[in-house]
């Protein structure tokens, strides 16, 4: 028997007795550290900050959110480390749930009713893997994602029936790396050899990534029409379809892959946008209510859902019920990050179908208001309210909303599309002129940065950049040297754990926003470099 000493477990199941069954089988394999909770809003708190070894979660939770709803939450917002075996628990005859827990990458699921040797069979075989992988998880989870490519050549070698493991992970690593070039030959070798289809969905992501549409799309349209439940694939044919510019083709297939996999949210989401970017209002309002109904009980629910789902109403020309949204929007997420802004923006798309000129004023007001309030607030989102309020003469506050886009902008396309806005309204000139005045203040505000660290004033320089980085969450100049600031502080002023822990998110959304910046592993290698000086990073062992 396996040797669970010092393992921690958390068991999220709403039925008390059932929880106590699944303790009393943990106690019996040899765990003691174990909790449970009944509710995934309960499991978020209870991993919010914890390391836990193992999550056994109940598909069935009953309280409006289901178990892969709480594992996408959970690897989205980072609460879980590579590391955490998670096991999904369901009961055999739910086909469709099953494949639904699968496409999220569960360590394993759990079929009902199981044994405590059942239950122990499961741990034993998630711990051998989670034993050979250990180090190249805490490699990544440093950031220290070459190291963790040089570990995986190792364990190719060392651990023969885990290579296919290995060889997918290290292209994976290659494609967060934006390295797409060396991961396309990994993937497609092992398509050609064993038409694995994980391998040929990456081959079609290498292709993707590099404009290659046509080709992406071949292999993404055979990988469809052979694996019916493949619903990753289905996600990447209709991104393909959009950036073609076949949004009917990219919705079609969307509708097809919620058919399949009709639980998770942010698929009904982009399923919804699409809708509504190619003017099916009626697909769009039906989606869209599920995408809020669905994430009700979420700790991370997003109001721009509702922003959404009342411009699919308002397009039906059913304003009774997208007024109805706003008011769920206002009672139910009153407290919520950006609920105030979206709120407003809400109103003003409802007055403006209505035609109430006053309140139209009112929610515009309240809107630009409501949005210096929101640095997170999506740029189109932003760039909706300038358009109305172009449209209403208030040229004043469209260029302050405008410019605060500008200032955020992710890159040049962002830049250009909120030009768009004043271009189009015959503010051509004043689109120029902001447009110059928000790049010079961000190279203004990074200058300063680097010149007070240059001076010794490392904690000013955080100071400044931590503000302008909360200010401007999208963009990645800003980001970039935030990142800097806080490592040359802990280069030079000695760790602080406070401040290191910020790092790790700064430096992941430089990569997520500008993948190709020629800086970025000069970024990462100060990183590692400090990580190492003050002895934080893992311990890189030989596989073995």
């Amino acid at each position: 028997m396996e040797n669970l000493d010092g393992l921690t477990a958390l068991i999220v199941e709403p039925h008390a007795g059932m929880r106590t069954s699944i303790q009393n089988m943990l106690t019996m394999c040899g765990l003691a550290n174990i909790q449970g909770v009944g509710s995934s809003n309960q499991a978020v708190k209870q991993l919010a900050g914890k390391q836990i070894d193992m999550v056994f979660c109940e598909y069935e939770l009953g309280d409006g959110q289901d178990g892969q709803q709480l594992l996408e939450d959970l690897r989205h917002h980072k609460l879980i480390s590579l590391s955490t075996m998670f096991f999904m628990v369901t009961a055999e005859g739910n086909h469709s749930k099953v494949v639904s827990a699968a496409e999220l990458a569960p360590t394993d699921y759990i079929l009902k009713p199981f044994t405590a040797d059942r239950l122990m069979e499961r741990i034993s075989r998630a711990l051998e893997r989670r034993r050979v992988f250990m180090n190249v998880h805490a490699l990544m989870d440093a950031g220290h994602q070459r190291e963790a490519i040089e570990a995986l050549r190792e364990v190719e070698q060392a651990f023969p029936r885990y290579a296919l493991d290995a060889l997918r992970l290290r292209a994976e690593l290659h494609m967060f790396l934006s390295e797409p070039e060396q991961a396309e030959p990994i993937y497609r070798a092992l398509a050609d050899a064993k038409a694995i289809p994980w391998a040929r969905l990456g081959l079609a992501k290498t292709l993707f990534v590099r404009e290659r549409f046509d080709e992406a799309h071949d292999i993404l349209q055979n990988l469809v029409g052979t694996n019916k439940n493949f619903v990753d694939a289905y996600d990447w044919l209709a991104r393909t379809h959009a950036a073609l510019g076949e949004l009917d083709k990219s919705q079609a297939v969307l509708a097809d892959a919620v058919a399949v996999s009709p639980h998770m949210v942010r698929r009904l989401r982009t399923l919804g946008e699409t809708a509504l970017a190619a003017g099916d209002a009626d697909t769009a309002e039906k989606t869209l209510r599920q995408v809020v109904s669905k994430a009700k009980y979420s700790e991370f629910r997003d109001p721009e859902d509702h922003v959404k789902l009342v411009r699919a109403l308002v397009n039906k020309g059913d304003a009774e019920q997208a007024a109805a949204v706003i008011r769920d929007l206002d009672r139910s997420m009153g407290n919520q990050k950006n609920a105030k802004a979206c709120s407003a923006i809400s109103s003003m798309i409802l007055h403006q179908h209505t035609g109430n000129t006053e309140r139209l004023g009112q929610a515009l007001q309240a809107a630009a208001d409501a949005c210096r309030d929101a640095p997170g607030l999506s740029s189109d989102l932003k760039l909706e309210l300038a358009h109305s309020c172009l449209a209403n003469g208030l040229e004043e506050l469209a260029a302050e909303v405008v410019q605060e886009v500008m200032r955020n902008a992710s890159d040049d396309a962002a830049m250009d599309k909120a030009m768009g806005v004043l271009q189009e309204a015959g503010h051509g000139e004043l689109a120029a002129r902001l447009a110059q005045e928000s790049r010079q203040q961000v190279i203004d505000l990074v200058s300063s940065g680097a010149a007070r660290a240059r001076a010794g004033d490392y904690s000013g320089a955080v100071e400044m950049m931590q503000e302008a980085a909360e200010k401007m969450p999208n963009n990645p100049s800003v980001l970039f040297n935030a990142a800097l600031a806080l490592l040359r502080c802990l280069e030079h002023a000695g760790w602080d754990e406070r401040l290191a822990a910020k790092v790790p998110p700064l430096v992941d959304s430089v990569r997520r926003l500008d993948p190709r910046n020629p800086k970025l592993p000069a970024l990462v290698a100060l990183h590692q470099v400090v990580l190492r000086k003050y002895h934080k990073g893992p311990r890189i062992k030989k596989a073995g």
